[in-house]
């Protein structure tokens, strides 16, 4: 991250562009389980609904570095608007194929191996048996994390309308959350605040009276139980029709899998076929709270009031992982290997992020902004070694001063 010379800087456990940095701390100073702030009392999802991209939250004082306030702000401007057009052009020339058939393409093939993932469960042997669970577990996964997270986003297809049918669908039947709730927490706050204290820090993601082994370890493994819990308590922030469609939702969801284990998969016992889809929707468990915190915490902190403008915001704010085959799959590339791309333009699919990666990495490089890179396995060093300061301190925030 260049600063200025002369700036007191202190390096901290991130990767910038391949090498390791971390937080500034200028002159000493200092993401189911979605728990963030509630939204609105109402049914409209107007968070999902509203523009194709996402800009800065109303409301905020942006602050940008070096120079006057206004002066830096018009040139930051201009590098989002100069990189938004270099974006546009490749997703006007894209098919659709690309922009959306590609991700719709890897959720239908979720659908097809349903069937084999229940009936394999069937055998009295071991490794077709395992092989059920791993199917189940990956399907699972991937209509819950990849098929909610573009629905949220209604990146997966130009309707609207219909992108509220797949938010239901995939966030409440699927999932076992609440679309309202999980798509204003996820697209309004998170996105809008990336790394602003006290709204879009993922400081919903840490468990402060855990420590870091079972944290990282253990209690992932109570995702799936977790998940609808939380969302029953935040339907009380929603309208009575939204809450009792999101509840008949959830259970027949919660229910249509366990009835499938029971007549299809042949389990005897009703707490088998609870042990069994508790083994299958925590399979991916641990990357899933891995990956979230990952990308954001350990990265520079912002106040509401002092933070940055849209392209450095999300570039000093957002990581990504190196391509994963399992996790590409079942997660999607803007939530691994894309995240940055993800931040910036959040309305395109995983396909689409992937496809203007080295635009965006290129462009960012050439214009001397962060691009954050670092490994699955060098995180999770970090996150062990540090995870007092990272998972149990309030983070400091990071001082605009300097940063070019």
């Amino acid at each position: 991250m260049p600063l200025e010379d002369g700036d007191p800087v202190r390096q901290r456990g991130q990767r910038v562009n391949g090498e390791v940095s971390g937080t500034p701390r200028l002159g000493g100073t200092g993401d189911p389980l979605l728990r963030g702030t509630p939204a609105p009392n109402g049914s409209g999802m107007e968070a999902m609904a509203e523009g194709r991209d996402l800009g800065p939250a109303l409301g905020d004082r942006d602050v940008s570095p070096g120079g006057g306030p206004q002066q830096a702000g018009q040139r930051e401007e201009a590098l989002m608007t100069e990189l938004s057009e270099l974006v546009q052009k490749v997703v006007k020339s894209s098919s659709w194929w690309e922009r959306h058939g590609v991700d719709i393409g890897i959720l239908a093939c979720s659908f097809l191996l349903l069937p084999a993932g229940f009936l394999c469960l069937r055998s009295a042997q071991a490794i077709p048996f395992l092989a059920g669970v791993l199917t189940l577990g990956v399907v699972h996964h991937t209509l819950t994390v990849k098929g909610s997270h573009l629905a949220s986003h209604n990146a997966l297809t130009e309707s609207k309308s219909w992108g509220k049918v797949w938010a239901i669908f995939f966030i409440e039947l699927c999932s076992a959350f609440t679309a309202e709730q999980g798509t204003y927490n996820h697209v309004k706050i998170h996105h809008g605040y990336t790394n602003v204290i006290g709204l879009g820090d993922s400081s919903t993601w840490k468990l402060p009276f855990l420590n870091r082994y079972v944290y990282m370890f253990i209690a992932p493994l109570a995702v799936p139980i977790i998940t609808p819990l939380v969302a029953l308590d935040l339907l009380r922030n929603v309208e009575w029709k939204v809450a009792l469609r999101t509840l008949c939702c959830m259970f027949l969801g919660l229910y249509c899998h366990y009835w499938l284990l029971l007549h299809v998969s042949g389990f005897q016992s009703p707490w088998s076929a609870l042990l069994c889809m508790l083994l299958t929707r925590s399979l991916l468990a641990h990357p899933y709270i891995h990956v979230n915190i990952f990308q954001h915490i350990g990265l520079p902190m912002f106040a509401a009031d002092r933070k940055p403008k849209r392209i450095h915001l999300m570039s000093l704010g957002v990581l990504n992982l190196p391509r994963n085959a399992l996790l590409d799959w079942s997660f999607g590339h803007s939530l691994i290997s894309c995240h940055v791309e993800h931040h910036l333009f959040p309305s395109l699919s995983d396909n689409m992020c992937l496809k203007i990666k080295p635009i965006v990495s290129q462009y960012l490089k050439q214009k001397k902004l962060p691009y954050n890179e670092d490994t699955y396995a060098s995180r999770l060093r970090l996150f062990l070694q540090r995870y007092e300061e990272l998972m149990v301190h309030a983070p400091p925030i990071t001082e605009l001063v300097g940063i070019q």
